[in-house]
């Protein structure tokens, strides 16, 4: 018999009945029939773009990434920018696009192409009219893979740091950390991380702290989130440390707000104990931390159990304060969902 692992009640309950102001699907008509890894992007105020890799199943080569424009109060259909073929006729499939729309310049496309993770690399689009048209596609330096999953972030400096990660290899999950000070032109790899005690990380999201200090939170396949610390803007990483929030080897997303606290999107799920490094990717839910060390669930995004469950979110905030998040629903459409951060509450 099959054991049903509930969420771990590790964290405080929520008070607040916050509900979404928006929640939609949006490739309600997808021509392929298995989607995943959305990504989401504000390009100029109240415009948004999404995109995700779509296709007949992860992996094989027909997957390619699709991007959707949000323009007055709806998304457009959704078009697909990138594929994986080569210039020897050979064709790859596409993995886990990252929109990024620096300060200044135009929107980012960063994706992944090959055979399986632990032989992908790394490919660049850009768009100057906010994902209505793209640059051909520019493959990134070798060894760089640009951010694997989350969201690029800007230091105070105006660098471009990506979160990134490696998978597949001889050395196991790691996770590094790769900069840019010319958009893209020349990099630099940071890291990898030490992996810390019987730690396997990939995929950081990156947060910022009022003490200046900087914190990632990573996936891992050991049953917990993991974290790392930066005193000096992001030059140097501590040593992966367990959290107290629980993970079931599934993709998660985080962003600082305007107000200083963090916010997270995960699965708030363990693996059982007779797959300790696979868990079920459901629910899917939504905490906040003042500090990055004390979460607090305020918000269940997903609860009704389905086979390929709820996963992979991104979330950002735009100028209008209101937080965005995006993710894969049961591997079958993208789902978009806006909340007002105020009516969250521990």
């Amino acid at each position: 018999m099959k054991t049903l692992v509930l969420p771990l009640l590790i964290l405080a309950a929520s008070a607040w009945a916050a509900e979404p102001q928006v929640a939609e699907i949006i490739n309600e008509h997808a021509p392929y029939p298995e989607c995943h890894a959305a990504t989401i992007a504000e390009v100029a105020p109240g415009h948004l773009v999404a995109a995700w890799f779509g296709g007949t199943r992860e992996g094989n080569p027909d997957v390619c990434i699709w991007v959707a424009r949000h323009e007055d109060g709806r998304w457009m259909e959704a078009v697909n920018v990138a594929g994986g073929r080569q210039p020897d006729g050979n064709r790859y499939p596409t993995w886990n696009p990252v929109l990024f729309q620096p300060r200044s310049g135009p929107l980012v496309l960063f994706y992944k192409v090959g055979p399986a993770p632990s032989q992908w690399w790394g490919m660049m689009v850009t768009s100057p009219d906010g994902g209505r048209t793209w640059s051909p596609p520019q493959k990134l330096p070798d060894g760089v893979l640009g951010p694997i999953k989350n969201k690029s972030v800007t230091l105070p400096d105006g660098a471009w740091l990506c979160p990134s990660s490696t998978e597949g290899g001889p050395g196991g999950w790691r996770v590094h950390f790769e900069l840019t000070r010319d958009a893209g032109r020349t990099w630099k790899i940071i890291g990898p991380v030490e992996a810390g005690p019987n730690l396997d990380a990939i995929q950081p999201s990156v947060l910022f702290h009022r003490d200046g200090r900087l914190q990632a939170l990573c996936r891992t396949r050991n049953g917990v989130i993991a974290t790392t610390w930066s005193n000096d803007g992001g030059m140097h990483w501590s040593a992966l440390a367990a959290t107290t929030l629980p993970n079931p080897n599934s993709g998660i997303d985080a962003v600082t707000l305007a107000d200083g606290r963090q916010l997270l999107v995960y699965n708030d799920s363990a693996p059982p104990p007779d797959q300790p490094t696979k868990g079920v990717r459901c629910p899917l839910d939504v905490a906040l931390s003042d500090d990055g060390v004390a979460w607090h669930h305020v918000l269940t995004l997903e609860s009704k159990p389905c086979p390929n469950g709820y996963a992979y979110p991104s979330v950002i905030q735009t100028a209008d304060g209101l937080v965005r998040i995006v993710y894969t629903w049961n591997r079958q459409h993208i789902k978009y969902v806006v909340l007002d951060p105020r009516d969250l509450k521990p």
